[in-house]
């Protein structure tokens, strides 16, 4: 029996080169840019994004606490990650373009697959707008980083 799946994406248009922007998907750089970010690195043999590297979050809008494993690192082309917890398991894959002016294109897939019933009704009840609206302030806080340096805060 399958559980149920939902995969969602969302294209980013980013002011800087992946060369130049590849590196703050990391947990620890990501500090420098998200507020709500909090997470605990579990395992990293250069103490940031690698693949392999294996670190922990605790959002309670998501449910129970998540472990995330870098699956795929291709520097300032792609990173996925596998994240879990007791309910579901999404898989992140984050693909990085160049683009005119020194900007680039992301295109972020999140597949999330339910592991239990309540899991399932987690997973069906992420609408695409939804998705669209956290996708559409993470690249605002994103850019407004790269353009000024600073953390934009909610």
């Amino acid at each position: 029996m399958n559980r149920a799946r939902n995969t969602l994406e969302y294209t980013m248009d980013v002011t800087g080169t992946p060369e130049a922007v590849f590196p703050l998907l990391c947990p620890v750089r990501e500090y420098e840019w998200i507020d709500i970010w909090d997470c605990r690195l579990v395992f990293s043999e250069s103490g940031k994004a690698e693949l392999g590297c294996v670190f922990q979050t605790w959002f309670p809008q998501d449910g129970p606490d998540d472990t995330w494993v870098v699956s795929r690192y291709e520097p300032s082309q792609a990173i996925e990650f596998v994240r879990i917890n007791a309910l579901r398991a999404i898989h992140y894959s984050i693909r990085l373009q160049g683009a005119a002016g020194g900007k680039s294109t992301w295109i972020w897939r999140q597949t999330l697959t339910g592991l239990n019933d309540e899991g399932d009704a987690l997973v069906i009840a992420i609408k695409p707008e939804a998705f669209a609206e956290k996708m559409a302030i993470l690249e605002r806080k994103l850019n407004h980083y790269l353009e000024t340096g600073h953390m934009l805060k909610a």
